[in-house]
């Protein structure tokens, strides 16, 4: 069976910091495009960072640039999303996705094959 389980999610005050972690089951990551994207209520999901197949690239939402950081550790088959400098806009549930295609290029837009279940990350004082 093919899944993620999503971790680290929490309430942080302002300027804060959080890890999520993505652990992928039936599945590799390591040559899969990956991504984090969020929802708040209210709003549609958007894409907040990615990063190509084997480590090649990023990319990311202008409103997390210089904050926020993807990494993968292949060994434990686990995606991470390091958030610092955390803003109260930043409040929504994270989502972790992998593409399902091999060896491919990663983007912002909600067209992944793999989710995550979700964990609410709350940023308030």
């Amino acid at each position: 069976q093919l899944h993620f389980v999503e971790s680290g999610g929490g309430l942080v005050q302002p300027g804060g910091s959080l890890r999520l972690s993505c652990a992928a089951s039936g599945f590799t990551l390591d040559y899969r495009a990956i991504a984090w994207f969020r929802q708040a209520p209210g709003k549609e999901r958007e894409g907040v960072i990615c990063m190509n197949s084997r480590g090649g690239g990023t990319n990311y939402a202008d409103s997390v640039k210089d904050r926020f950081t993807i990494s993968r550790d292949n060994a434990k088959n686990t995606v991470y999303l390091q958030m610092n400098s955390l803003k109260p806009e930043d409040t929504a549930v994270y989502y972790c996705a992998a593409d399902r295609q091999l060896f491919g290029r990663c983007v912002l837009s909600p067209g992944y094959d793999y989710w995550g279940q979700g964990t609410q990350v709350t940023v308030s004082s």
